[in-house]
Parts: C-alpha cells; sequence; structure tokens
C-alpha cells in the first residue's frame, strides 16, 4: 500500500488508529468517516492503493458488503477509483475533491460541533418527551405519514422531508418553546449537509433509524427512542465531521 510522504516516520500506527473497529449501529456511516480521515490526512496519498476489501473489513469489524458501499459511495463522490485486473485494487484519486466547507455560504460563521452538541441534546430530549406523552390520533398519524414521506421520497426532497420529520418529532414532546430552537439548530445543520453528498446506504440506514425511534414513540418506550436517535444523529455527526473537516 502506499502512504503519504512523511518525515522519515511510520505512518502504520496512524493507520491502525484510523482502521479501528467501528460502532456497530453506524457501521456504514462509521466506515465511510474512516476511509475519508485515512485520505484526507494523507495516510493514503493520492494514487495510492486502501488494504483490500477482505482486509478493510476485519480491521473495521464490519461485513465486506459495508466496507464495498462505503468505497462505492467515496467513489461516487470523487475521492477514491476501483481498478480491475493483475494490478487492480481501490485507489485514492489523484487530485482529491476540496473540503466541502471551503466557499460555502454561510458555514464558515457557524461552529459545528457546537449546532451538532446541541442537535443532539434537543432532539433526544425531544424524542424521549415525546414517548412519555399520551399521543392523539392526529399526532399520531401525522408522525407515521411524515416518516412515510421520507421513506418515498426522491433524493432532490429527501433533506426537506427529513428535516420535516425531525422537527414533527420535536413537535410531539408538547413543548411549544421547544420546536423553534429544534428548527433553529436543523437550520444550522442543513446549511453543512447541504454541501455533502448524499449517500445510498446512509439514506436507506437512516430511513430504518427514523422508523425505529418513530415506533419507540408511538409505543411509549422512552429509552429506545432516545437511544435510537442519539445513535441516529451520531452517523450524520460521522459523515459530516468526515467530508468537512
Amino acid at each position: 500500500m502506499s502512504t503519504a510522504p512523511s518525515d522519515g516516520g511510520d505512518d502504520g500506527g496512524v493507520e491502525d488508529a484510523l482502521l479501528r473497529p467501528v460502532r456497530t449501529g453506524n457501521a456504514f456511516e462509521d466506515t465511510v468517516s474512516r476511509l475519508l480521515q485515512t485520505v484526507r490526512l494523507g495516510v493514503v496519498a493520492p494514487g495510492g492503493s486502501l488494504p483490500p476489501e477482505r482486509e478493510l473489513a476485519l480491521r473495521l469489524g464490519v461485513s465486506r458488503d459495508t466496507v464495498r458501499e462505503a468505497i462505492r459511495s467515496l467513489a461516487d463522490a470523487g475521492y477514491l477509483v476501483s481498478r480491475r485486473g493483475r494490478y487492480g485494487g481501490t485507489f485514492v484519486v489523484d487530485k482529491l475533491p476540496p473540503a466541502a466547507h471551503h466557499g460555502t455560504d454561510g458555514a464558515e460563521e457557524i461552529d459545528l460541533d457546537d449546532v451538532l452538541r446541541l442537535r443532539e441534546i434537543l432532539e433526544v430530549g425531544a424524542v424521549r418527551a415525546a414517548a412519555g406523552r399520551t399521543l392523539s390520533a392526529a399526532e399520531r398519524e401525522g408522525v407515521w405519514s411524515r416518516l412515510q414521506d421520507v421513506r418515498g421520497s426522491s433524493p432532490a426532497d429527501y433533506r426537506r422531508l427529513d428535516s420535516r420529520l425531525h422537527l414533527t418529532l420535536a413537535e410531539l414532546a408538547g413543548s411549544p418553546s421547544l420546536l423553534p430552537l429544534v428548527a433553529d439548530a436543523r437550520t444550522k445543520v442543513n446549511v453543512f449537509l447541504d454541501h455533502i453528498p448524499l449517500l445510498p446506504r446512509n439514506i436507506a440506514h437512516s430511513d430504518e433509524q427514523h422508523e425505529t425511534i418513530v415506533i419507540a414513540v408511538l409505543t411509549g418506550d422512552a429509552d429506545r427512542a432516545a437511544a435510537a436517535m442519539e445513535e441516529h444523529l451520531a452517523g450524520s455527526a460521522a459523515l459530516l465531521r468526515a467530508f468537512l473537516s
């Protein structure tokens, strides 16, 4: 495997630290994040090859299908290229795409870590509160309808409908003062989300997590709703930090 030029040190320790087992709840998102960090930090230099899929799967503690999907997603985003044949494999492109936050309107004025932490506090608390309430038939039907809208959305509409679902969940908490705070945090997050690629595998995973959250709220399981939302937001945060760092 080719590595980036260094001051004579060994990049093996850095590579080992980056390509360590991921969290099972967000296996795809964390795999994308680890591979992207390996590329963006120069542990694998432009033109260099990543370890084989089998090795990556073992080191990251995920399935080969997850590795394959992560590689395909990063190839679609312009970071990697796969080549067949005797000297084939997965290679870093010769010229990496620019960091997504450079030149984005408004992003430079927002502290990503701060807004992600605020979002977690607000939305995890919101679904915990929502699960603890007795919801009306209209509220139950409304959040289920919003869930189905997201699942059936086109890529062009996905983030708008995803935002609407999250706001609906916050509304179910029953605190009129909470919704504007969640909306403001989501607006700031969307500044960043709009400048990273939509990854089909991540969308499919998000849809599954959304359903888990909604069902937990509808069945009154506050702990499960909070844990599922926390895991869901962690996956989004991993991708944002990977693409924007």
